[in-house]
């Protein structure tokens, strides 16, 4: 059974930083994408940013130059370094996974219906 657990979310102010993980287990396709989403009250859930398994990455414009997204495969983990925060990128982010490589596609990596497996989330509330 695929479990994802978020971690590293929390409050600070705008211009801060944080560092978000997302432990996977039960979890072996090698030839994959994870990616993370967030949700912000009362708005879609809409993708940050995603990695196929080779590295590449795919990330939307609000959050390109800020944050970047990482994996320690030995680990089973997946990071989100999110730098300059600003207020709006207060949600609650959700780590998630697919079984096919997706990053490579533009736009087909933020697209929720893509994913086959998602994590209960962190909050992450950035004031000004």
């Amino acid at each position: 059974q695929v479990q994802l657990v978020e971690s590293g979310g929390g409050s600070v102010q705008s211009g801060g930083s944080l560092r978000l993980s997302c432990a996977a287990s039960g979890y072996t396709y090698s030839s994959a994408c994870m990616g993370w989403f967030r949700q912000a009250p009362g708005k879609e859930r809409e993708g940050v940013a995603a990695i196929d398994s080779d590295g590449t990455t795919g990330y939307t414009d609000s959050v390109k130059g800020r944050f970047t997204i990482s994996q320690d495969n030995a680990k089973n983990t997946l990071y989100l370094q999110m730098n300059s925060l600003k207020p709006e990128d207060t949600a609650m982010y959700y780590c998630a996974a697919a079984k096919t490589p997706l990053a490579r596609y533009y736009g087909l990596w933020a697209s929720i219906v893509e994913y086959n497996y998602w994590g209960q989330g962190t909050q992450v509330t950035v004031s000004s």
